[in-house]
């Protein structure tokens, strides 16, 4: 049998010990990693929950609001003195979308993106209207073309006239005082027309469909 010398227990024991301390370390570490990992999780649920009650009350004011439009517009209002817009304004229940339609002679001239210094005010009274009423909604702004082919202006069609017209609009609306992260601006070339019933052939018809749309999402 081995007999260990003092020396050899002093450094056994002093391994020994080593050895404890370090793993009552890394169990401490462990312990503070984990506690740390719980008190995150607690905080992004308190978070999560806090958001979700925000949306549910969101949602519910938003009901309340589409509801007392509806009753006002079945009372026989106006829709534009309802919504507080001028113009072509019209109201889709089923979409909660208002939308407010201007003819593209009022805004531009022929196949230019460049808004005419007239269309001014009818912007500015947009501008206002959502700004009071409507801010945080979601806008859309929504340009159309007839299906005349592009022959004269330096656009490749009429999907990237409507397009640079719906920028122009944006931009406009964002410089008066939109959120930029609400609105969104959309081209639809002549995709959907506003009277296609007439086919797109009498000019009656070709006017209707040159235009641009404020679209204001209610849900």
């Amino acid at each position: 049998m081995h007999a260990f010398t003092n020396k050899q227990i002093a450094v056994l024991v002093s391994v020994l010990s080593v050895s404890l301390l370090s793993g009552c370390t890394n169990w401490r570490q462990r312990y503070e990693y984990l506690n740390v990992e719980h008190e995150n999780l607690k905080g992004q649920h308190a978070k999560t929950s806090a958001e979700k009650a925000k949306l549910a009350d969101q949602v519910a004011q938003d009901q309340v609001t589409i509801e007392e439009l509806q009753k006002q517009l079945e009372g026989g209002k106006p829709v534009g003195q309802a919504t507080g817009f001028e113009g072509d304004v019209t109201w889709n229940k089923d979409q909660g979308t208002i939308t407010v339609t201007l003819p593209d002679s009022i805004l531009f001239a022929p196949g230019a993106v460049t808004l005419k210094s007239a269309t001014s005010r009818q912007l500015d009274q947009i501008a206002s209207v959502i700004k009071e009423k409507y801010s945080g909604r979601l806008i859309d702004v929504v340009g159309h073309t007839d299906t005349d082919p592009i022959r004269k202006s330096k656009w490749d069609d009429n999907l990237q006239l409507s397009t640079e017209r719906a920028n122009a609009v944006t931009r406009y609306l964002i410089k008066h005082g939109l959120s930029e992260s609400h609105v969104r601006s959309v081209g639809r070339g002549a995709s959907a027309p506003k009277d296609p019933s007439a086919n797109n052939s009498a000019a009656a018809a070709k006017a209707k469909n040159r235009r641009v749309e404020i679209v204001v999402h209610m849900k």
